[in-house]
């Protein structure tokens, strides 16, 4: 709720892409150039306090917008900054929560854990778009911002005095071992497992274009194509988190695909099938079914992913592999965002209402006004995001990740 709320009360301040993927921007930065010391230090350290820590911070940025909301001193920049901070503990908290998932969880179940951890992120999504809506028209920031605090303090104890997480032996040698080398054993790792390399690669490419589309620019696109309406994008942001939690349960019921590279570049193509039907459509009930379907596949990609890395990866490196993998495929996600809200604000939208032969083309399909040259992105990006997905089907690399 107070991610949603944030983000309408930036464009109510702005009123521009780039303002609200600059927020994103910050929250990846830190995590992205961090990951590889933080997923050593999560496989040396205590995983829960680490954990725990991060928790706390989290807590202490929400603390921050509240004062400076209530002293009417809030800045756009401020935002920035604390988002920055929680990167950072993100950094942290990620690859300790994806080491502490494999020690809990048998191998055989871990693409439905996958499903599990999302199916639970789901269900608090579902409300969250629709109740932030709600306590900002009748109670203010005031209210979302120490209903978040409220869950923090639940999710601290529930941590703190009821989950017990084994820690891992690890030879005397590999204790004594360099920081630095421990640091990039990681990218190692995957150099020297290919497979494994070129899928990080693929989804670092695939992150890039779909910030590009409707996973980045979605609340521009829609609060553009509407006139600033709030119920609109609350109603994507709805269908999104149905989608995910329907995926959720898919996943959770299926038997694991024996295949799993194979369905990872089927679901990426038809994921940016949807970024095609939102940008040929003016309607919200469109936008609402194609992020539905969208999520719904996107779980799935993800669920047999994380389970191609935790299948291929030994418990004692997994923290430095994941960093070394999420880097790699996170890494372009800053980039995505700020090309897009570049692109968005200063190249296409004022193309699209220019008078122009292009223009007049183009707006014969999407329009023209606020969105339509977002909506040009969409199109763009999900015909490229096709092509490159189905190209990966008959790469004989991949065979390795089913054994």
């Amino acid at each position: 709720m107070t991610s949603y709320a944030l983000i309408i009360w930036i464009y109510e301040q702005k009123g521009t892409a780039s303002s609200i993927t600059l927020l994103t921007i910050c929250s990846f930065l830190p995590t992205i150039f961090f990951r590889f010391i933080a997923g050593t230090l999560a496989d040396r350290w205590n995983k829960k306090h680490i954990m725990l820590c991060a928790d706390l911070t989290a807590a202490f940025g929400t603390i921050v917008v509240l004062v400076l909301f209530s002293f009417s001193a809030l800045m756009v920049w401020h935002l920035y900054v604390i988002n920055v901070l929680l990167s950072l503990m993100n950094a942290f908290q990620n690859p300790a929560s994806f080491v502490t998932t494999s020690l809990l969880v048998p191998k055989k179940y871990y693409t439905r854990v996958s499903g599990l951890q999302s199916f639970s992120g789901s269900a608090i999504s579902i409300l969250a778009p629709a109740l932030g809506s709600c306590f900002l028209a009748f109670g203010g920031m005031t209210v979302v911002l120490v209903c978040d605090l409220v869950s923090f303090f639940v999710a601290f104890f529930i941590l703190l005095i009821f989950i017990k997480i084994p820690e891992i032996e690890h030879p005397e040698e590999k204790n004594n071992e360099p920081f630095l080398k421990s640091c990039l054993e990681g990218i190692r790792y995957l150099w020297e497992h290919s497979a494994l390399l070129r899928i990080t690669l693929f989804i670092a490419i695939i992150n890039f274009l779909a910030k590009l589309g409707n996973d980045g620019m979605i609340a521009p696109y829609v609060l553009g194509r509407t006139n600033n309406n709030q119920q609109a994008l609350g109603m994507v942001q709805s269908a999104v988190a149905l989608g995910s939690l329907a995926g959720s349960v898919i996943v959770t019921m299926m038997k694991p695909a024996k295949n799993k590279s194979k369905v990872v570049f089927v679901t990426t193509a038809f994921i940016f099938v949807g970024n095609v039907v939102q940008s040929l459509s003016f309607l919200p009930l469109v936008w609402c079914i194609a992020a539905f379907v969208t999520y719904i596949l996107a779980v799935i990609m993800n669920a047999n992913l994380t389970a191609i890395m935790r299948e291929h990866i030994p418990l004692e490196m997994q923290g430095r592999v994941f960093s070394a993998k999420d880097t790699l495929q996170n890494c372009t996600i800053p980039l995505g965002l700020f090309l897009g809200g570049i692109l968005a604000d200063y190249v296409i939208e004022p193309f699209m209402i220019t008078d122009s032969p292009m223009q007049k083309i183009l707006s014969h399909f999407f329009g023209s006004g606020n969105g339509s040259g977002i909506a040009v992105m969409f199109f763009s990006v999900g015909i490229l995001g096709i092509v490159i997905s189905l190209s990966r089907l008959r790469k004989p690399i991949y065979k390795d990740l089913n054994q």
